[in-house]
């Protein structure tokens, strides 16, 4: 029996009805698909260090990874996939995360590196030889400030010649032997037989000097601590007068007199007259 022609034409109204509506779901899914893309700002993978990175270090493959960025905000000078840094040398320490960029690393094909990239502009890396004693049993560690103390003769003195002075203060440590940064914690000690100062030129000289013609002393500082002391240093006399009875260190002179007794009646009195 044939389906009057009336259902042939309500089934076709209603597929047709059903593939509008699919249509019209697909172009919207699209249309929204590619609104998104539009609206999603253009990011990039640029490099960034993996770990946190000393400056002076060489940089290899496993210290970098990528990360993206938005190009929009991308730092100046980063490098991509394709133009990896390895084997550049860091000129400034670099977080984890951060990325590397072209003003954080020393130029292209200088292999410098180790404790010269350690050293401020302006500043120089002098050594001077250390014992148990100079180095505070090893406590001393990269990184570490000191003031130090020179013990000298006075030429310019007939006697009691032997002068100790604080000569340098708060003076950054860069290395204590062929050690470059701290290791371990801080209980762990490290005794050497050379200490690795960064001062300025003009305070190179008078160490050179202490440290040629007398005996070098440390004296470790607090971290915290960057308050500025002057001292008038010290020779035998002056530290043998120490914490005695006078604010100013001498002996109390002992002061000659004459007595003389009076006798009025029944009382009697003692006039005394320094000499």
């Amino acid at each position: 029996m044939r389906a009057s022609p009336v259902i042939q034409i309500s089934l076709a109204l209603v597929l047709a009805l059903v593939a509008g509506m699919l249509v019209f779901r697909f172009m919207q899914v699209n249309r929204a698909a590619v609104t998104r893309q539009a609206a999603a700002p253009e990011q990039v993978q640029l490099v960034v260090a993996a770990a946190d990175v000393p400056r002076g270090a060489r940089l290899k493959a496993e210290q970098l990874r990528l990360a993206p960025f938005l190009k929009a905000s991308a730092p100046s000078g980063a490098f991509s996939k394709d133009a990896m840094p390895v084997g550049r040398v860091l000129s400034a320490a670099v977080a984890a995360g951060e990325p590397i960029t072209e003003a954080r690393l020393l130029q292209d094909g200088e292999a410098h590196g180790g404790v010269s990239t350690l050293i401020a502009p302006g500043m120089r890396a002098v050594a001077v030889k250390g014992n148990k004693v100079l180095g505070l049993a090893g406590f001393i560690r990269p990184g570490n400030h000191v003031d130090v103390l020179a013990t000298l003769d006075d030429e310019s003195r007939e006697k009691s010649r032997s002068r100790t002075k604080l000569v340098l203060e708060n003076v950054r440590v860069l290395a204590t032997g062929t050690e470059l940064k701290q290791e371990g914690d801080d209980t762990s000690t490290s005794s050497v037989d050379v200490y690795t100062l960064e001062i300025s030129p003009q305070q190179a000289e008078p160490l050179a000097l202490a440290a040629s013609r007398g005996e070098l002393h440390f004296a470790l500082r607090n971290p915290a601590d960057d308050g500025q002391v002057l001292t008038p240093g010290t020779d035998v006399p002056g530290t043998l007068a120490l914490l005695t009875s006078t604010p100013e260190g001498k002996p109390v002179p002992k002061v000659r007199e004459t007595k003389v007794e009076m006798i009025s009646g029944t009382e009697r009195s003692t006039l005394r007259f320094p000499q």
